[in-house]
């Protein structure tokens, strides 16, 4: 399955899609992931409970991917210390997401991981296909949703990826896209 560009996918809105009435602190709604089969794109629409039963009732669920049931939470600011080591591989995910190239799969996965653990991530859905598992998070506080797949690594395979990652973290460099760029000008130089 190739990468799609177009799993850049808005966060969570502050109001219904439908009614465009607020979300309150602690209200229920739902988050739904919708596919356009021709253009390969995905999108974000969120509904209050009211109208997701209409919407439901209506059959008009045309590409209707995925969904999930979510509370609104207020953001609250959050403590500057904590989010420094946090807010790195939230970024780096990000950051990779946007770059979206095949070789930082691993490390997308990966930092997903880590970021599920942590509690900033949580899953909200699996969707397999013959080819493919792709994972939905939702970001505990902005209510962002990220796709990320299931590279299928193998046991062997993770030790590595994971010590990868964490000298990223760690050293802030070298990440997939800069490791490509030290690489090329080693081999300039020594071709000099």
């Amino acid at each position: 399955m190739p990468i799609n560009d177009s799993w850049n996918i808005s966060p969570r809105s502050n109001e219904c899609s439908k009614t465009k009435q607020s979300f309150q602190d602690g209200e229920l709604f739902y988050a739904a992931i919708f596919k356009d089969n021709k253009s390969e794109t995905y999108s974000r629409l969120d509904f209050s409970i009211k109208a997701w039963d209409e919407l439901l009732n209506n059959k008009d669920k045309e590409g209707l991917f995925s969904f999930w049931r979510s509370k609104f939470e207020e953001e609250t600011p959050a403590q500057t210390k904590e989010v420094v080591a946090k807010e790195s591989a939230e970024s780096m995910l990000r950051r990779l997401i946007d770059e979206n190239e095949e070789k930082s799969e691993n490390a997308r996965y990966i930092l997903a991981a880590m970021l599920e653990r942590k509690k900033i991530l949580k899953p909200v859905d699996v969707k397999e296909d013959a080819n493919s598992k792709m994972f939905f998070y939702e970001h505990h506080k902005s209510g962002e949703a990220f796709i990320v797949r299931d590279p299928l690594l193998n046991l062997s395979e993770l030790d590595a990826i994971q010590e990868e990652v964490s000298g990223w973290l760690r050293s802030n460099e070298n990440t997939p896209k800069e490791e490509e760029k030290t690489l090329s000008n080693s081999t300039k130089q020594s071709i000099s």
